[in-house]
């Protein structure tokens, strides 16, 4: 096979790819593989170009046994580390004097570890969400069988702390199995129509002895014609639900929830037709920094707080895939001290 043969063939691979023949040189590289390593790389020493010993060692490995060998090449495209999984794999008659070369392919795999952590991430935060209901359990069961057994008032109070801490197992493994739902369900887009107006009346409805409780006014300003649009009307009441309930909970203390609707011709976030739900609260407001990570798993931006109102950390998770099977949007406005505004935007 001619250089420029295999010039041509190493050039259609469609990952980062070169080729080192017996001369430990790069006798050949594709565009993606200049893209990773350099522009000039052809004709060096792959050690110099490489650098990594783990991936100097298979290329070394490959050469000398002239068969397979596998490697990691780690590296950072100016926004995150990236991850390769290097196959090294030789080639009989190319090269000089056709003494043979090793083909090095560089197969990205940086979403598959991404994925990897995240698994590992959600069973670490799942454990330590079940770890401190489940010792106060254990704690208090262990009480009531012995210093407590006969104290019908620390009996009491332990059993109603033990059913709060039962409810909020309860709640967490709720909202894992509906996550697990709604992910499931995610790139199904929903084709059934549904009056927006109609739902809102009734999510808020719903919710209004909370508000009564929390001494909060629920205000609804919407048009007078009907709003429809495609959707799964038990995840949008889903979506409301959170958000509302959000704004009683941790936005009460203005004294007022509102829920906005508009509707666009031609809205510029869906680039087309699309409804505007915002649910606006006058409290304390959330920080900032922590907005861009409001969707994560098992963040809050005041986790004490959060547990103690009974959140499980999941519900704008939740949240966000519902919006995402419905092709629309989440915006979060938020300061300190000057309340927050959840936007919901649905394409019509």
């Amino acid at each position: 096979m001619s250089n420029e043969l295999l010039a041509e063939v190493v050039s259609a691979l469609p990952m980062p790819a070169l080729m080192v023949d017996q001369t430990e040189r790069i006798i050949a590289s594709n565009a993606d593989a200049r893209a990773l390593l350099g522009r000039n790389i052809d004709g060096r020493h792959f050690a110099t170009i490489l650098r990594q010993p783990q991936v100097i060692e298979a290329m070394e490995k490959s050469l000398r046994s002239k068969g397979p060998a596998n490697s990691r090449h780690l590296a950072n495209d100016g926004a995150q580390d990236t991850a390769f999984q290097v196959h090294c794999r030789y080639m009989q008659g190319v090269g000089a004097v056709s003494g043979g070369a090793v083909l090095a392919t560089f197969m990205d795999v940086t979403h598959l570890e991404q994925a990897s952590q995240m698994r590992r991430d959600f069973v670490a935060n799942v454990s330590h969400e079940l770890r401190t209901p489940l010792t106060a359990l254990m704690g208090f069961i262990e009480t009531l069988q012995g210093p407590a057994k006969d104290d019908a008032a620390a009996r009491d109070r332990f059993l109603k702390i033990m059913t709060a801490e039962a409810n909020r197992m309860n709640r967490l493994v709720g909202d894992l199995l509906s996550l697990n739902r709604v992910e499931s369900e995610e790139r199904i887009r929903p084709r059934q129509q549904i009056e927006l107006i109609e739902l809102l009346h009734v999510t808020l409805e719903t919710l209004r002895p909370l508000a009564d409780d929390a001494g909060v006014s629920l205000n609804l300003s919407a048009p007078e014609n009907p709003v429809r649009l495609p959707g799964d009307n038990d995840q949008l009441r889903q979506v409301f639900t959170n958000l509302v309930e959000n704004a009683i909970k941790y936005g009460g203390s203005g004294g007022s929830v509102d829920v906005q609707v508009s509707v666009s011709d031609q809205d510029t976030a869906i680039r087309g037709p699309a409804a505007r739900v915002r649910v606006i609260d006058k409290g304390p407001g959330i920080d900032p920094v922590h907005l861009p990570r409001l969707t994560e798993r098992f963040y809050r931006a005041d986790s004490h707080r959060s547990r103690e109102l009974g959140g499980t950390g999941l519900g704008l998770a939740i949240v966000k895939h519902i919006i995402n099977r419905h092709r629309g949007r989440l915006r979060v406005e938020s300061d300190l001290g000057k309340g927050a505004v959840f936007t919901v935007i649905l394409p019509m």
